[in-house]
């Protein structure tokens, strides 16, 4: 049997700052990122903070999510060299999705493109 990745044992509140710095440095927010984590995973504003609080591994964050927005498969392009639509993990893709979502913001898109409205 294969190990897990590093990143599904790996807390959620280890990296969060990090997107939040991405977004920062180009002169976006932490409230932008944040609406992202919102859209994709279905959490509220206080959920996310229990989540980010509980130090909530990136798989059972995304286990528990209460609805995975279905407008995450039109999510494409390439993150860490892989096309996002050809991950077969399916934990590792929800990962790359919110990767893809932060490249996206910190790349100037507009939240609603980003956002797939």
């Amino acid at each position: 049997m294969p190990t897990k990745h590093r990143i599904f044992t790996t807390p959620f509140a280890d990296v969060y700052p990090h997107y939040v710095a991405k977004a920062e440095k180009k002169g976006r927010t932490k409230t932008e990122v944040d609406a992202i984590l919102r859209w994709l995973t279905g959490y509220t504003q206080q959920a996310l903070e229990a989540q980010l609080e509980k130090q909530t591994d990136f798989e059972t964050f995304f286990q528990e999510a209460p609805k995975l927005n279905p407008s995450r498969t039109l999510i494409k392009g390439v993150v860490c060299g892989v096309r996002v639509e050809d991950i077969e993990d399916p934990t590792m893709r929800e990962i790359r999705y919110l990767d893809k979502l932060i490249d996206e913001l910190a790349k100037g898109k507009t939240m609603n493109k980003i956002l797939r409205d």
